[in-house]
């Protein structure tokens, strides 16, 4: 019913900068707050940023000030502006969504995308 599919990733040189995307289709009747995780090799899943319907951010303490979080709600859309990349950002990035359907416009429910590689080396 639902789908969200992430792009954007790839290998940067520490220092540069690369732009996410993570795009939700479906039967979607409202999207409530959408979120960036992030999964290293070894490590659990973190949340990285995420926006409420309204707009208002929030960012992990390691990515302030680097990473800007954006959101189209006409096109259910969000995007995560990642600058000045560190070694430390190399991850799977996932993207999250809480979604009612038009089947149950009543209830959230989370979902989550297949993830995209970024990878941070010179």
């Amino acid at each position: 019913q639902v789908q969200l599919v992430e792009s954007g990733g790839g290998l940067v040189q520490p220092g540069g900068s690369l732009r996410l995307t993570c795009a939700a289709s479906g039967r979607i009747f409202r999207i409530n707050t959408m979120s960036w995780y992030r999964q290293a090799p070894g490590e659990q899943r973190e949340l990285v940023a995420d926006i409420t319907g309204g707009g208002r951010t929030n960012y992990a303490d390691s990515v302030k000030g680097r990473f800007s979080m954006s959101r189209d709600n006409a096109k259910n859309v969000v995007h995560l502006q990642m600058n000045s990349l560190k070694p430390g950002d190399t991850a799977i990035y996932y993207c999250n969504a809480e979604i009612a359907t038009l089947l149950s416009m009543s209830y959230y429910r989370n979902y989550w995308g297949q993830g995209t590689q970024v990878t941070v080396s010179s």
